[in-house]
């Protein structure tokens, strides 16, 4: 793409893969992008409330420094001068780390963490954070500190969570790239919501401290796009290992953005539309999804329909995973005290989890180690398994969960509707695509997870998928629109 073809707004769309080599040889510059960006943020962020830590001064002078690094002949690295946001709880130095929580509102990041280092040092251009769940511990896209984050598409909707704001800024245009969190399906559920690509690695392929314990295999980093090759593009930035992380793999010369660009070949793939256990599928989301599906017959690739046939992941998940994560925030606050200023079902959750008994949470690793088995094995029978991304589609940008599931106890509020986090708890690859959209005019994703180690896989399915199927050309409406 020449420069020419790219000016003012449209350097907000240009894909990451097109952007840098334009900034490299320095036929765009970091401050025009900065400009252009800054500019759409102005018009378009007030209604969307995606970014919310956001300095024009401070974006002008990261530009100008990546400027005068180009006027010296140096090198930018693979994201040259590409505008990228992080969630608000990644720790930059200086900026907010709340977590969307009342209690934390006044926190300051003293330190700068790894993934935001390697996406400052591949010379990317950062805009601001963004807004996220409150502590991260739903698929909802609210909190008491920032307020909500609309869908992109439908102003009143919901983006999906917990990394609403990052998913909701790249479809509407608010930086190419983003960062998310995923220990449920965080990077995938409002990836799927607002229409983009949200890929989440195996454990240990991106680096992280996350939580202070070391050793949770469930929860990791994600990369938010536009377009698997963009998002393929971050992973290669950021699939190193670190001392950080006892748990960050090593390099095994996996060459991940130029897997977007490889042949598919002739793959056995697996269809579900409900992974085969208790999610109650909406029929319009099924029906989008196995359309979606049939693309990769058309690749020349054999669907069956099939599931791993796994007993209950969701009393596992809960019992084993959810409820003693944040069991350790029991005695953080005074919970009590902090009536109507944090949700009453993160309390709940927490509660919950600091009275849960070790027999269970043993039990529900047992379970977990069943589960694996039994992918394993399906995995040795299929390269691929399909499903949808979400259970259900559009719901109120301030309800915890879609309607549907209104009056259910809170687990089921919590996981019913999510197809994600099986691989969370397997530690397996897995990302969402664009597959069309609902009668609301909300975007449906398609899942595509692979087995253990197989990033490049799923990159690659994604990419043949998106070329069968693309989805670029279509944008959400500006903010006049969805608020209007």
């Amino acid at each position: 793409m020449s420069a020419a073809a790219v000016a003012g707004e449209e350097l907000c769309w240009t894909p990451a893969t097109e952007l840098a080599p334009l900034v490299r040889a320095r036929e765009v510059s970091p401050s025009e992008i900065a400009e252009a960006s800054i500019a759409r943020i102005e018009r378009v962020n007030p209604a969307l409330n995606a970014i919310i830590e956001y300095d024009p001064g401070a974006i002008r002078a990261r530009a100008r420094a990546l400027t005068e690094r180009l006027g010296r002949g140096e090198e930018l690295g693979p994201l040259a001068g590409v505008p990228f946001t992080l969630k608000e709880a990644c720790r930059v130095e200086g900026t907010a780390e709340t977590g969307g929580m009342v209690p934390l509102k006044a926190n300051v990041s003293t330190e700068t963490e790894v993934f935001a280092r390697r996406m400052f040092d591949a010379g990317g251009l950062f805009l601001g954070k963004t807004n996220m769940t409150e502590a991260g511990y739903s698929g909802a896209s609210n909190n008491h500190v920032y307020g909500a984050t609309h869908n992109a598409w439908k102003h009143g909707v919901s983006a999906g969570g917990s990394s609403s704001g990052a998913a909701a800024g790249v479809a509407a245009g608010l930086g190419q790239l983003a960062e998310g969190s995923d220990g449920a399906g965080s990077v995938r559920i409002p990836a799927a919501l607002n229409g983009v690509v949200g890929l989440k690695p195996g454990v240990g392929r991106i680096p992280h401290t996350i939580v202070p314990t070391r050793h949770e295999t469930f929860l990791g980093y994600g990369t938010i796009a536009r377009t698997v090759a963009d998002a393929a593009l971050m992973l290669g930035v950021l699939a190193h290992p670190d001392a950080s992380d006892p748990l960050s793999l090593p390099d095994d010369g996996t060459d991940f953005p130029a897997a977007a660009g490889e042949e598919l070949g002739v793959l056995r793939v697996a269809w579900s539309p409900n992974l085969g256990f208790e999610a109650e599928v909406d029929p319009e989301i099924a029906a989008i999804c196995e359309r979606a599906a049939l693309a990769f017959a058309e690749l020349g690739c054999e669907v069956v329909e099939a599931d791993p046939g796994w007993d209950n992941p969701e009393e596992a998940m809960w019992e084993g995973i959810w409820k003693p994560a944040y069991a350790t925030m029991v005695d953080l606050f005074d919970w009590d005290a902090l009536a109507g200023q944090v949700d009453e079902q993160l309390v709940q959750i927490v509660r919950e989890g600091a009275a849960a008994r070790a027999l269970d949470v043993a039990l529900a690793g047992e379970a977990r180690g069943r589960m694996w088995d039994r992918f394993a094995a399906f995995m040795g029978e299929y390269d691929l398994l399909l499903s949808p991304t979400l259970s259900r589609g559009a719901f109120p940008a301030d309800a915890y969960c879609p309607p549907a599931l209104d009056g259910e106890p809170l687990r089921r509020q919590a996981l019913g509707w999510l197809l994600t986090y099986p691989t969370n708890m397997l530690g397996t690859p897995a990302i969402s695509v664009p597959a069309g959209f609902e009668s609301q005019g909300v975007p449906v994703g398609l899942q595509i997870a692979g087995g253990l180690h197989s990033e490049a896989l799923v990159i690659r399915a994604a990419a043949a998928f998106e070329a069968a199927r693309p989805w670029t050309d279509r944008r959400p409406p500006d903010e006049r629109e969805v608020a209007g």
